[in-house]
């Protein structure tokens, strides 16, 4: 595996709490046990890392935000963060993110909204790693645009019988268990646009859903699919909550997907900074190393600063969420700078190896294609830059 870089500039707020630490050294050991040949071999073939997964359920991690009554630590944002990080810098990058993190705030609207019964029945099987959970909310027709949803639960007797399509469905092709926003009440027929859509946690009943997987360019081990719903019935212990307040439901867990994403961003674009580091000290070209020329090492500290900085953001918008403070603009803030520092490391990391950028023996061409994603979800830049303009700045809103 890759070196890390000094970690004494890496910890910055975090660099006193010695749980955070031992969190950091915690993973830092799993993420250890599975090395580069692995990951190219999942980038390579498609297969889901079933064995990161379950190591990581072995270890405790999948449940590091879950109440400890259903297995698991209890612990914040913050802690969560740290984790994450730790996982994005640890090789596998997004993919390796992308296997574990709905765990995180996926079922947060569970805690806050499911009764008891529902707690009990779900939460212990996804802090084992005994059940995946795949999250169906994008539409092929609604984009970001959540409310114009239109796969349809009609109520029947003792449930819901849905029919509709979902866009960009993770994990579709292993899932046991499907996190699926519909709406019970047409947009048309709604005082706001965003009642009358409900939230409902079921099993992935492959025989009323098609699902068709989605070639992409990146993060081949963890699928995206499009999800064809015929008739599935949902029973009425499947509901989360209250019909037709689903919507608000998905935004409790939004601010802390946003920190999450930013930290793997950062650490994963410290991975790649860490590469092209490195081989910039063992690459001789005329006789010295390219790493002695201010045209390789001078981009490179800019990535360094600029992935700090986002990681400050994110430890900003972590402490802020986990003290009940409003942070929508910092929660938005830290996915934004961490996507884009991320991605510059990752391609100038690309750029330092040279002709060997491209090979994948080296690793940076996986870790600049996955740095991709983070800019695009699960919100596009352009929305957080009109997020902040509305809600920071005061200015009328432009979509």
């Amino acid at each position: 595996m890759n070196q890390p870089l000094t970690e004494t500039r890496m910890n910055t707020f975090f660099d006193q709490d010695e749980n955070l630490l031992a969190i950091r050294e915690g993973v830092r050991k799993v993420c250890q046990q599975f090395s580069d040949e692995y990951w190219r071999e999942r980038d390579e073939d498609g297969q889901f890392p079933h064995e990161w997964h379950r190591a990581m359920a072995d270890g405790g991690w999948l449940g590091i935000t879950m109440p400890e009554a259903f297995g698991g630590q209890n612990l914040g944002v913050s802690e969560a963060a740290m984790m994450m990080y730790t996982v994005g810098n640890g090789g596998g990058g997004m993919a390796a993110a992308s296997t574990i993190q709905i765990n995180l705030f996926g079922p947060h609207p569970i805690l806050l909204f499911g009764t008891d019964q529902q707690k009990e029945r779900w939460l212990p099987a996804l802090v084992q790693g005994r059940d995946k959970v795949a999250f169906g909310v994008t539409e092929p027709n609604a984009g970001l645009d959540t409310s114009r949803i239109t796969t349809f639960a009609e109520k029947v007797e003792g449930g819901w019988r849905i029919n509709g399509r979902k866009m960009w469905t993770t994990t579709g092709q292993v899932a046991s268990k499907y996190l699926l926003l519909c709406r019970t009440t047409k947009r048309e027929d709604c005082e706001k646009r965003s009642d009358g859509i409900t939230l409902f946690y079921t099993d992935f009943d492959r025989e009323k859903m098609e699902v068709q997987r989605i070639p992409k360019m990146a993060r081949k081990a963890v699928d995206s699919n499009m999800v064809f719903i015929d008739d599935l019935f949902v029973p009425d212990g499947d509901l989360i909550g209250e019909v037709g307040k689903g919507f608000r439901y998905i935004l409790t867990a939004m601010n802390a997907e946003r920190v999450i994403i930013g930290a793997v961003a950062v650490g994963l674009g410290m991975d790649a900074l860490s590469r092209a580091a490195n081989y910039a000290q063992e690459r001789e070209v005329f006789g010295r190393t390219i790493g002695m020329n201010q045209g390789i090492q001078h981009p490179l500290a800019q990535n360094w600063m600029q992935l700090e900085s986002a990681w400050l953001m994110c430890q900003k918008a972590a402490r802020m969420y986990d003290a009940g403070e409003p942070c929508g603009a910092e929660a938005n803030a830290a996915k934004y700078l961490g996507a884009e520092a991320g991605y510059k490391a990752a391609e100038r990391a690309v750029l330092t190896h040279g002709g060997m950028g491209v090979a994948k023996e080296y690793n940076v061409e996986r870790l600049f294609r996955e740095s991709m994603i983070m800019r695009i979800a699960p919100i596009s830049e352009q929305m957080i830059m009109n997020y902040i303009g509305e809600h920071v700045l005061g200015m009328p809103k432009s979509y």
